[in-house]
């Protein structure tokens, strides 16, 4: 097992540029008219760098950068469901290596889709309200996490179609949870955030045995003994307004509330 993911490893540098940088739009792709709520890069396969993806409306839509700033076509999903709005996408694969799409909506189930037969690899259903965002673990990219409006927060296994563990209960959220992330190099934990003006940082460390146990799983994942984690290991009220994204920064904790302010 790595010990950074992806994208994660440290470098040696100067925070100051040793020349202007200049950037300029190369490009631009419209879909339509509907809005695009999320962009994701595919960091999780160092062959597909310059390979990304977007959602909006029921549509998942994956390009490539060429050279000279073309943006190019690759593939798109359409949901078979025409009120699906996709809010959240995230990069994953299988345990062989196979890449995966995952993305989330209003509907509350997630997709996952094998971008290389670009077909539905499996449909999770479990949440009771729409699905704010994904995020994958760069250690183990065939977990994810999903934050939803149902005030939890899930951990599934991409391979076995297993709900592993529910963030939520007597110590969890008070209100829709909008963003979650994993820890860069600590596998055993995660942050999240939401409604409830709070964040919230979980540890995975002794649900772990479960975890594990979901890769060799072979009875129907219904089965599986799924487990609450009712308690995070630390709560943050430091904002005044709904906390609308969080991220790792190596052991500190960025997030950013409603009013700009982070």
């Amino acid at each position: 097992m790595p010990k950074t993911g992806l994208g994660c490893e440290p470098v040696v540098g100067s925070l100051t540029a040793s020349r202007k940088r200049e950037y300029k739009v190369s490009n631009r792709v419209h879909e339509g008219k509907r809005p695009l709520y999320a962009i994701a890069f595919n960091f999780i396969d160092a062959r597909y760098y310059d390979v990304f993806a977007t959602v909006g409306g029921n549509r998942v839509t994956v390009y490539r950068c060429l050279e000279g700033g073309i943006v190019a076509i690759l593939q798109a999903y359409v949901d078979e469901d025409k009120d699906e709005s996709f809010y959240t996408l995230s990069w994953a694969c299988d345990t062989d290596g196979t890449p995966f799409l995952v993305a989330g909506g209003s509907n509350g189930i997630i997709r996952v889709i094998n971008s290389g037969t670009e077909k539905i690899h499996k449909s999770f259903v479990g949440h009771g309200d729409s699905i704010n965002e994904i995020r994958t673990q760069a250690l183990r990219p065939s977990l994810v996490v999903s934050a939803s409006k149902d005030e939890s927060v899930r951990l599934w296994n991409l391979h076995t179609g297993i709900c592993i563990l529910i963030f939520a209960g007597a110590g969890g959220h008070r209100n829709e949870v909008l963003s979650v992330d994993f820890h860069p190099s600590d596998i055993y934990r995660i942050a999240s955030c939401g409604m409830d003006n709070t964040v919230k940082i979980w540890s995975m460390k002794e649900f772990w045995t479960y975890v594990e146990k979901s890769f060799t799983w072979t009875d129907l994942p219904s089965k599986f003994p799924t487990k609450y984690v009712q308690f995070p290991v630390f709560i943050a009220s430091v904002h005044s307004n709904y906390v609308d994204c969080t991220r790792w920064l190596g052991d500190f904790v960025l997030s950013k509330v409603s009013i700009d302010i982070l």
